[in-house]
């Protein structure tokens, strides 16, 4: 299916205490790039999702978000310091020696002292987390191919439409090109047969460069090219493919073509619709920039 390169995806998963959001963002660009923004911890991550989004995207600027949040109670520890205790003990006993102070050392002066007590999280598995976080970039990827997809398909729509019209265009200029060569032979023959008449010029001659001028006139080529590269467009948009590249280069020779028959039809008629090729050819290479 014919893609768009614009497009928008959001995808969720959960684990216990933790959300993971991934949301994917593309723009037109030439060739396939995608950045990906996502905290210190999870790095480790960063290079298998991209292969992950570069193995369904073919191209446009792809800008990634991989966000955690923290939901529901968190599992914590306390850590308990029994050496730096037994010092403190230590400490507090010489200390009531040297000072004869009598009493007894209550557990709660130790866990209140510095570094005694140490609330920290469980060290987890970072890699533990990647089942979840692939299920968020999976669900973002297809809601963001899913938009590519319609915009694609509204964009073939609108393309097969001036097509469609370009092709009416070239029949119509195909249809006229022979009228306007033997229009511009019996021209020049009148032209010709005023000099001739007073034996100053050369009748063979003059016959034969008016053919050949005419022969140039002839735009036949052109439009059989300009047929062909419509065809070639036309099956490029059914064939399912990303077919941007492809068809930015056929627009490109179609351009060419119908820039070559206006320059050698000296025809009013002709004129009018070259010009009117021109505006569909460049309305239709602005929508191929958006294709994938």
């Amino acid at each position: 299916m014919i893609k768009s390169m614009t497009g928008y995806g959001r995808g969720e998963s959960n684990l216990p205490g933790k959300k993971f959001i991934v949301e994917l963002k593309a723009v037109n660009h030439r060739y396939s790039e995608v950045v990906l923004r996502m905290p210190r911890s999870l790095s480790q991550f960063e290079d298998r999702i991209r292969k992950i989004i570069q193995s369904r995207i073919a191209r446009g600027r792809v800008d990634g978000f991989l966000s955690q949040e923290e939901c529901g109670e968190k599992a914590m520890a306390v850590k308990v310091d029994k050496e730096l205790a037994a010092a403190y003990y230590k400490a507090i006993k010489n200390l009531q020696e040297s000072l004869d102070i009598t009493g007894s050392i209550k557990i709660k002066y130790l866990t209140d002292l510095p570094g005694v007590l140490a609330v920290e999280e469980p060290a987890e598995d970072i890699e533990e987390l990647w089942p979840a976080i692939l299920e968020a970039v999976e669900s973002a990827l297809e809601s963001f191919i899913r938009m590519r997809e319609t915009e694609g398909e509204q964009l073939a729509s609108d393309l097969i439409q001036r097509l469609d019209r370009l092709i009416l265009l070239s029949e119509q200029i195909r249809e006229r090109s022979p009228v306007v060569v033997e229009e511009y032979r019996e021209k020049l023959r009148i032209r010709l047969n005023d000099f001739i008449k007073d034996g100053s010029l050369d009748p063979e001659r003059l016959t034969a460069e008016a053919a050949v001028f005419a022969d140039r006139s002839n735009i036949t080529e052109e439009t059989v090219r300009l047929e062909s590269h419509l065809k070639q467009a036309g099956a490029c948009l059914k064939e399912g493919q990303p077919v941007g590249r492809k068809l930015d280069f056929i627009v490109q020779e179609m351009n060419r073509e119908i820039n070559t028959i206006g320059s050698k039809a000296n025809d009013l008629a002709i004129s009018r619709l070259v010009v009117e090729a021109k505006s569909e050819i460049e309305k239709i290479r602005e929508q191929v920039q958006n294709l994938e």
